[in-house]
């Protein structure tokens, strides 16, 4: 089952950067909201009609209200246009409950790493360790300028000061923040980054000698069902034997729409969860960023996912 619904309204909004806004979401009868961990998201349909996830940037021992900040893509597909431009204080969103691909497990260092709006989740991650204390965590936040910097004031003042490098870099490669006196010899440390790729690029490739269950990312920028490793396979419909030839260069949402079924779905990159089908038996090759191990066993994101080599997926849709 997808994740229940939530209709929730805007309780305050305000810009943080030229670009970046911030949504505080609350229930309209004041109740308290379900639970989560630092690192969860939200799916918001957005009023542009698209699903679009964000991570919840508020303490998660405050269940009154999850918070968000808003990317507006000038050059996206409407869904952070949508929701800066379209949405007022008191307006009430379609949100679901929240869900965490990116859990911050316990650990005795934590080195924290941000670029741009990848602050949100890692935000979160802070607040609770300062709230408990944890005495070993560090955050390295790049930026383009002071200007670009979301949560620049609350980060430079307790009980953050201290624990925080900001970089700007000015947009020049050249000028970025050298992390390899940080990743050049492995220890107990565990490493979060959330950022634009070219952020996390950099992180895997200076941690390729690190255990890789000590290295965590965080991607919002979607995935594709294609590429140069993508075969082509079989997908049977369980309920009524229909065969489906899903070809190397479309994904079994395409096809199946081609068909004629009017399969749900919306963010067409694995990051919201419209178009979860029922896995009823095959192998596959998972690339969404939204299902958990478990829910593996038994769902698919017809979006990106295919099969694993050439086997048959049968799906229930």
């Amino acid at each position: 089952m997808s994740a229940a619904k939530l209709n929730l309204v805007i309780s305050a909004k305000r810009m943080l950067t030229p670009q970046i806004c911030e949504f505080e979401f609350r229930d309209p009868s004041g109740a308290q909201l379900p639970g989560f961990e630092p690192g969860a998201h939200l799916n918001v349909a957005t009023p542009g009609g698209s699903v679009r996830s964000y991570s919840i940037s508020s303490d998660n021992a405050d269940t009154s209200r999850y918070v968000i900040a808003v990317k507006c893509e000038e050059d996206g597909r409407g869904g952070s246009r949508s929701m800066v431009r379209e949405t007022s204080v008191g307006d009430t969103l379609e949100v679901s409950e929240p869900s965490n691909a990116f859990p911050l497990v316990d650990a005795p260092k934590y080195l924290l790493v941000a670029g741009g709006i990848g602050i949100t989740p890692i935000l979160s991650m802070m607040r609770k360790l300062v709230r408990e204390g944890h005495p070993k965590f560090r955050l390295v936040y790049c930026t383009r300028s002071a200007e670009l910097t979301a949560y620049r004031d609350e980060l430079s003042a307790p009980p953050f000061k201290g624990k925080v490098t900001i970089h700007h870099d000015g947009g020049d490669p050249d000028a970025a923040y050298d992390f390899w006196p940080d990743l050049e010899t492995p220890d107990t440390t565990h490493v979060y980054c959330c950022g634009p790729s070219p952020l996390m690029d950099e992180i895997r490739n200076l941690t390729g000698h690190w255990s890789s269950s000590q290295i965590h990312f965080e991607d919002f920028a979607g995935v594709s069902a294609l590429g140069a490793d993508a075969k082509p396979f079989v997908v049977e419909r369980a309920s009524t034997g229909e065969v489906f030839d899903i070809p190397s260069d479309k994904s079994i949402l395409e096809v199946v729409r081609e068909r004629g079924y009017a399969v749900p779905s919306s963010c067409e990159s694995g990051t919201c969860g419209s178009c979860r089908t029922k896995l009823v038996s095959g192998a596959v090759e998972h690339r969404d960023l939204v299902l958990g191990q478990k829910e593996r066993r038994d769902a698919i994101m017809i979006c990106v996912s295919r099969a694993a080599g050439d086997e048959k997926l049968v799906l229930d849709f």
